[in-house]
């Protein structure tokens, strides 16, 4: 099993971060993943650390596709590959409607047919056989409609890049993963309990039929997020990400429309992600996150002393063991974590 790190919105300097995340290319840490939502933008900070770095690799965990049309993506990868000498991992997602439609005002749409098409579109660019062409529901390149000139022409990027830039998506619907298998290198769950395999394991195997050549868990990578907490205190530790559980069970997305708590709800915790959302959702934030299970923030995180989480990343070393997870991913890590989790898997 890889590790890679996803600084995210971490507190702290730019400076702290690039001497964590040299620091973790030390230890051997194969990733370090940057994001985005409605603030920082993820490509400027993954610039950033390609340049301050020389072996890691660099991901964007994710690009938001609606924010920017997908030839802009394909030349953004292309340039930071080029940049680092082969070093960028294009990440890639729908968000979610309220970001979509609330900050960047364009309709959400269908995610999953965008994605396709947005993948398919990258993957032209990158492959440079022909002038791109592509004429689906999302997208109509050279783009003949209404409001247009007509003199529009299919276009060959004038770069040469590695056709084989990796690209992953950001998912863990059932429905996305299907597409993640289809179409992409890997996905990125944003939670994942390395003994509930099963809630991922159909899914991707109807997507890699769809994709065809014997594509599996061989050739594709499982690349979840997981907070790891190092602390003696287990119920402070517990307590440190009953926020952000809430969040995003509770508060990303409208009742009814909520991709996180439809997933927690599937991980078995149907009643406490229904209650939650409800104490959420009515302004009770404090009252939702004391709702978060212990049991669910064990299965979810790394959390507690030392020893606990060397003893829990058994069944991540378990899981890794099948190809059920490539690459673990310590969200919003601390020198204890990268350093715990080094010492246990590199």
């Amino acid at each position: 099993m890889k590790l890679g790190m996803m600084l995210g919105y971490m507190e702290g300097t730019m400076a702290d971060k690039v001497a964590l995340v040299r620091e973790a290319e030390e230890l051997g840490f194969s990733s370090v993943w940057t994001s985005e939502s409605w603030g920082r933008d993820a490509v400027t900070p993954a610039a950033w650390l390609l340049a301050h770095t020389s072996k890691i690799r660099v991901g964007t965990a994710i690009m938001q596709m609606q924010a920017r049309a997908p030839a802009m993506a394909a030349m953004t990868a292309m340039t930071l590959q080029e940049m680092s000498g082969g070093r960028f991992i294009l990440g890639i997602g729908p968000s979610g409607p309220q970001v979509i439609e609330g900050w960047y005002g364009v309709p959400y749409g269908k995610p999953l047919g965008r994605t396709r098409e947005y993948v398919e579109i990258v993957r032209q660019i990158f492959a440079r056989e022909r002038p791109l062409e592509h004429h689906g529901e999302h997208y109509d390149i050279p783009n003949t409609g209404p409001g247009t000139t007509g003199l529009g022409k299919p276009l060959k990027t004038i770069l040469h890049p590695d056709p084989h830039i990796d690209i992953y998506t950001g998912s863990f619907t059932p429905a996305g993963i299907r597409t993640a298998a289809e179409v992409a290198d890997g996905v990125i769950p944003i939670f994942m309990n390395p003994e509930r395999f099963d809630v991922f394991a159909d899914d991707l195997e109807t997507g890699f039929a769809r994709a065809g050549g014997g594509k599996s868990l061989e050739t594709f990578e499982m690349a979840p997020f997981c907070r790891v907490v190092v602390n003696d205190d287990l119920a402070a530790a517990r307590d440190s990400l009953r926020d952000y559980f809430a969040l995003y069970i509770g508060g990303m997305g409208a009742k009814g429309k909520n991709f996180y708590n439809d997933y927690v709800s599937r991980l078995g915790y149907e009643g406490p992600a229904a209650e939650i959302q409800e104490l959420y959702l009515g302004g009770k934030k404090k009252e939702a996150a004391a709702k978060v299970p212990d049991a669910l923030i064990d299965e979810l995180a790394l959390v507690g002393p030392a020893d606990r989480i060397r003893e829990r990343l058994g069944a991540w070393k378990e899981a890794a063991r099948d190809r059920k997870v490539g690459t673990l991913i310590n969200i919003a890590p601390s020198q204890a974590s990268i350093r715990l989790l080094a010492s246990e898997i590199l």
